[in-house]
């Protein structure tokens, strides 16, 4: 497919991995090393969630409010980190996970419902 929000919902779902990873698994894997060493890892995963983030929105602006695409990247953010949260990080599931995703889907009403 090659609708617009097609591209930019599968190029920020794939960034998001790659910032989440960034952002939080030398929590796990490098949590004996040295923060920069830490940093610079991180650093080299997140150029790769960069050159996916920016192409999805440019791609998304040309059919998407900036509000719009904020809050798509902010519900794909909280669908990226519960898995990884709960799989990768061992993390106990909670119910405000549930709470979390109950707002964003009050987040995407509100912004969708008519011209952000």
């Amino acid at each position: 497919m090659n609708h617009p929000i097609f591209q930019t919902v599968s190029l920020l779902v794939l960034s998001n991995i790659f910032m989440t990873f960034a952002w939080y698994s030398h929590l796990r894997n490098l949590n004996d090393k040295p923060w920069w060493i830490a940093a610079f890892a991180s650093w080299g995963i997140a150029l790769l969630e960069y050159l996916l983030q920016v192409p999805a929105n440019r791609v998304g602006y040309t059919v998407l409010s900036l509000a719009q695409l904020k809050i798509i990247q902010e519900v794909i953010t909280l669908l990226v980190f519960v898995p990884f949260a709960v799989f990768y990080m061992k993390a106990p599931i909670k119910l405000d996970f549930l709470w979390a995703a109950l707002c964003m889907v009050g987040a995407v009403y509100f912004i969708f419902r008519g011209n952000a």
